[in-house]
Formats: C-alpha cells, sequence, structure tokens
C-alpha cells in the first residue's frame, strides 16, 4: 500500500474518534512508520515472531499526578504488520481498530481489559474481526 495512503488511514482514524475522546489528546503526537524498531518490539513486550500494529509511550491520563513541561506521549502505528496481515479490503477498519487501541491505552486503559471489553462485545453478538 502507498505510503501516503496507510497515513490518510490514520489520520481518518484519529479524526473518527468521539470528541469527549479527541479533545483530551492535546499533547500527543501520532507517527506512522514503516516498522518496529527492536526497542519498540521490547516496549511492546511482542517476540519476534509476532506482529506489533501499534505501541503507546507516554503516561496515561490516569496516572498523572503534574503534566507540565513534558515531551508529547507518542502513539506508534507500523505499516508493515498491517499489511502482512490483512488484506487491502480490511485496512481501513483494522488500522481504526489499532488507533483506538493505542488511543485506550492513552487513557490508562491496559491489554487486559481491552481484551475483556472485546470479549464482552463477541458474547453480545456485535462484529468482531
Amino acid at each position: 500500500m502507498d505510503r501516503d495512503r496507510f497515513r490518510r488511514l490514520v489520520r481518518q482514524a484519529m479524526l473518527g474518534l468521539p470528541p469527549e475522546f479527541s479533545s483530551l489528546l492535546d499533547n500527543v503526537e501520532v507517527i506512522v512508520r514503516r516498522e518496529p524498531s527492536e526497542a519498540d518490539r521490547e516496549a511492546g513486550e511482542v517476540g519476534p515472531d509476532s506482529d506489533l500494529f501499534g505501541l503507546y509511550t507516554g503516561i496515561p491520563r490516569t496516572e498523572r499526578a503534574s503534566y507540565g513541561m513534558t515531551l508529547p506521549d507518542r502513539i506508534l502505528i507500523f505499516q508493515g504488520p498491517h499489511e502482512r496481515a490483512f488484506a487491502p479490503s480490511e485496512m481501513a477498519a483494522e488500522v481504526r481498530r489499532t488507533v483506538r487501541h493505542e488511543v485506550a491505552h492513552h487513557f490508562g486503559i491496559d491489554d487486559a481489559r481491552l481484551d475483556a471489553l472485546e470479549r464482552g462485545r463477541d458474547e453480545a453478538g456485535e462484529a468482531r474481526r
């Protein structure tokens, strides 16, 4: 997939966030990279044979005491793993899912809670990949 098209998908996913969340992303930088670095993979706690679609780095809003004069939190979205794992027809939905997943980390929701929320949606019969 063309790099600019992938970036547009990420931008559209960010613009599609509900206003009550997007308005609280004032010190968050969204970065698109082709592939995760070794440091990214370590931070994401994935092995060499696993794909890392995105990564949040920073201090979740729920853990902040004073937050002045700090570098922005970062949401990294990786193009290569998305391309290897998903068909072009699935790409927009999967990028949107990854963006929302990483934004959830910004709001202090960990992977275990995200998994539980997704299982709840499955049990409720809602569509899920």
